[in-house]
């Protein structure tokens, strides 16, 4: 998954006015760290995106 479509789908679920912020402060328990920390890192986004779907309500047409 490019970068772009995860903060696409991030925008799509959490709001565009919504998404950075929370990408910034929420950690996500199957990481132990937040969306923003786990990209800075190098992980895959798609690995981060699932783990955003395992925290949050995500629609089944953008898991």
């Amino acid at each position: 998954m490019r970068l772009t479509d995860f903060w696409d789908r991030m925008d799509q679920v959490l709001g565009p006015a919504y998404a950075r912020s929370w990408a910034h402060d929420v950690v996500l328990p199957p990481l132990g760290m937040t969306a923003e920390q786990a990209i800075a890192s190098g992980m895959d986004t798609k690995d981060v995106w699932r783990a955003v779907c395992a925290t949050t309500e995500v629609p089944g047409v953008l898991r």
